[in-house]
């Protein structure tokens, strides 16, 4: 009898705990401040931080409306650091067209930061941005953290790699799409 009461009890606690984890982190999602980034190997979904970096989330937002980033490649990919993207110009040597001034934090470049690249100017991000697939803590302070990636790493690691300590990539992977998850449904 008393086994049979452990199990319900066990059973119980369990069904608890899976149903509430979805909810928690489905509420925990500010559609605004989500943005998902399909490539052809699956969905990253980034959250946005704009407590550490409003002038560039707002960018990076204002650009994906625009769709921008469509199409873009990953045109520096270097194995176990971080893969890039953004430039229209496909070498790392283009932008929007408006440079954003830095918003250096305390936020750590560990697997899955998102932050701006950036020239040698510390006001000098554009529309280029990378993600940290590898702890990379000496960028800290120096590049502007604006996300961080919250599902999808897996496709992140996918990524075709570039060669060399330059780590641009011939016939690179692309950005398939990117968009605000508050404008998915629209």
């Amino acid at each position: 009898m008393v086994s049979k009461a452990i199990f319900r009890i066990s059973l119980a606690l369990g069904l608890m705990v899976m149903t509430a984890m979805p909810l928690r982190s489905a509420m925990a999602l500010d559609p605004e401040n989500t943005l998902y980034l399909d490539l052809k190997y699956g969905r990253v979904v980034i959250e946005m931080l704009p407590n550490l970096a409003p002038r560039h989330v707002a960018r990076i937002k204002e650009l994906v409306r625009q769709k921008f980033y469509d199409g873009l490649k990953f045109h520096r990919v270097i194995e176990g650091f971080m893969a890039q993207t953004g430039d229209p110009n496909g070498d790392g040597t283009g932008g929007s067209g408006k440079r954003l001034r830095a918003e250096f934090s305390n936020a750590p470049h560990v697997r899955g930061t998102v932050s701006m690249a950036r020239a040698q100017s510390i006001n000098s991000a554009d529309s280029q941005f990378f993600i940290v697939t590898a702890d990379s803590r000496f960028l800290d302070g120096k590049y502007t953290v604006w996300g961080k990636v919250i599902e999808g790493m897996e496709y992140v690691d996918m990524i075709k790699k570039g060669f060399g300590k330059s780590g641009l990539v011939p016939n690179p992977d692309i950005i398939v799409k990117m968009r605000v998850a508050a404008d998915v449904d629209k």
